[in-house]
């Protein structure tokens, strides 16, 4: 479904937090009933979003597209990875897309003990290997870091890839190469201003003739209690903020306070928020209820349905 008013694909995010197979199903059921266009899966330290979407996708025809934002890179291989996205493309009938990104310095070093060392041409090389294997080819790359030489015998439409995108030789890469980017911590100004111009460059070098696809991140919350959801969008925030890309990102936006991203009042306030993305030029909007008190969440959600209805 596309908004009149927004012009624009109305994605639900299923959170960085779901801990289980019921609760990926229970958000999807949300996503289905409601007329979403899309269901995404986060990843975290929570279940496997492709496995999750594997399992639960048929259960929900009704999405038309059910997808990752974002898996990372860094502690994987293309193969491996290639083999459980086709598996689960098939799962889904062909209604999968692929969120992936080369991670952070912090998840790389700190978690998997890996060397962050020259992480886009990593994701270039890994890009060249894993393309061909989702579209159903072999792949056949040397690269200074990954390599692969094999073809996958697993029965799949190909699969559409978004890369989560910050640094400006990574953009124009997503915009060259893959079908788009996916966004976390960017706002209107930020995907006018900076996003869009370099996915179009590396479009436009490349000789595409479709516009890239901008998938943003938006957290909102509906809600009186406008202290206590200010204080969980700071703590988000400063998650975010941690990070290097993100930090600069968030600069192109101009604001003192990176919180200021989430979406926090009344309903047609958040309307308004959301209506700003789609005239910065975003495609996909990937909502989010970042809620303080259950009141609040269930509210939102309410009026989320409500409005898509």
């Amino acid at each position: 479904m596309t908004n009149d008013r927004f012009g624009i694909r109305w994605g639900l995010a299923g959170g960085t937090t779901l801990a289980s197979l019921d609760e990926a199903r229970e958000a999807a059921r949300f996503a289905e009933t409601n007329g979403f266009d899309s269901f995404w899966i986060s990843h975290a330290m929570g279940i496997d979003p492709i496995m999750a979407l594997a399992c639960i996708g048929g259960d929900f025809p009704g999405i038309g597209e059910m997808g990752t934002s974002v898996v990372p890179l860094y502690g994987r291989h293309p193969v491996g990875l290639a083999q459980l996205t086709r598996t689960a493309q098939n799962a889904l009938g062909g209604r999968f897309t692929l969120g992936i990104g080369a991670a952070s310095r912090r998840h790389a070093e700190e978690v998997l003990g890996l060397s962050w060392d020259k992480p886009f041409s990593y994701t270039r090389e890994f890009v060249d290997a894993l393309e061909p294997l989702l579209a159903g080819e072999p792949a056949d790359t040397d690269g200074e870091q990954i390599s692969a030489h094999t073809q996958l015998g697993i029965d799949a439409q190909p699969t559409p890839i978004l890369l989560a995108a910050l640094g400006p030789r990574m953009l124009r890469f997503a915009g060259g190469r893959l079908q788009g980017t996916s966004l976390g911590q960017c706002g209107p100004r930020t995907i006018s201003s900076y996003v869009l111009p370099h996915l179009q460059e590396g479009a436009e070098k490349a000789g595409r003739s479709s516009d890239p696809r901008v998938m943003a991140l938006v957290r909102i919350c509906v809600t009186d209690d406008i202290a206590g959801a200010k204080a969980l969008a700071r703590e988000i925030a400063a998650h975010y903020q941690s990070n290097p890309s993100y930090a600069n990102a968030t600069k192109h936006e101009g604001l003192d306070d990176a919180s200021d991203l989430h979406l926090i009042g009344s309903w047609q306030q958040v309307l308004d928020g959301l209506a700003a993305y789609a005239e910065a030029g975003a495609t996909d909007l990937r909502i989010q209820v970042a809620a303080p008190d259950e009141e609040s969440r269930e509210t939102t959600y309410d009026l989320l349905a409500d409005y898509l209805s």
